[in-house]
């Protein structure tokens, strides 16, 4: 996958329904897209890796491993926390 390519695959999570086990994403396209979880959905962060979606805020950057529809992973690229603190505001 080119660096381009990874740039695209990226989605900004919209909302978060942990009761449902949905999450709604954004791609970079601007369409949003509802992602159906279980309980055997890892979140792998800079803090560790969790099962449920806890660890998940709106404004976070991911990317998707496994099925796009049913992530078996979400990693979490960047925490919306950092995106404002970031230099390039």
């Amino acid at each position: 996958m080119s660096f381009t390519e990874s740039l695209r695959s990226r989605l900004i999570i919209v909302a978060v329904e942990k009761a449902s086990g949905t999450v709604r994403v954004r791609s970079e396209a601007e369409a949003c897209t509802d992602l159906a979880c279980s309980d055997a959905t890892l979140v792998v962060s800079d803090e560790g890796t969790s099962a449920g979606l806890g660890a998940l805020s709106p404004g976070d950057i991911v990317k998707l491993e496994g099925d796009q529809a049913r992530p078996r992973r979400i990693v979490i690229l960047r925490r919306a926390a950092d995106e404002l603190t970031s230099p390039e505001w």
